[in-house]
């Protein structure tokens, strides 16, 4: 969803199956923004798309926003921070997405939103809907502090688009 709100008015193109990508700059730099194509409830190829995408941007930086599992005690729609892909699964892609930053010296960030299972395969609640204004300034923090005017960010939107469109 949230990179959905960022691709609003960019014209997106099939880069890997139920894979979109959009581009638009950002303060003097180029943002390359990749998300499962939506509304199907499909999460997209995003390993896959890296190829293509390198081969016309290589990015500087790798910005990854996904969902997570909450711990006990934690609250619904907080947000943690932190490095290397945020992609759940059984590993595949995020070993694929780690070896081409690794092979590239890329450095990739993770923003994550708590969720419980439950919360997962339902409704979105409000909390969750309401922490995509504060992830979305944070996506663009990270871009304006780890990059140069003229450098390229690429920021991949994780997850199941079940009713969530381009």
């Amino acid at each position: 969803m949230i990179v959905g709100k960022m691709m609003l008015d960019t014209e997106k193109k099939s880069v890997a199956l139920e894979t979109v990508m959009s581009e638009k700059e950002f303060e003097g730099r180029k943002l390359c923004l990749l998300k499962a194509e939506g509304p199907a409830a499909t999460v997209g190829r995003p390993a896959d798309a890296l190829e293509k995408i390198f081969a016309e941007n290589k990015p500087d930086i790798i910005i990854m926003v996904d969902a997570a599992l909450k711990l006990e005690g934690e609250d619904t729609g907080s947000i943690a921070q932190g490095f290397g892909a945020a992609i759940g699964g059984i590993g595949t892609e995020r070993f694929q997405i780690e070896e081409v930053a690794t092979k590239y010296n890329i450095p990739i960030y993770a923003i994550v939103i708590k969720q419980s299972i439950k919360e997962a395969i339902t409704l979105m609640k409000k909390e969750i809907a309401d922490s995509s204004d504060i992830v979305s300034s944070q996506v663009y923090d990270i871009i304006k502090g780890n990059t140069k005017t003229g450098q390229c960010a690429l920021v991949i939107g994780v997850g199941n688009t079940l009713g969530v469109s381009q």
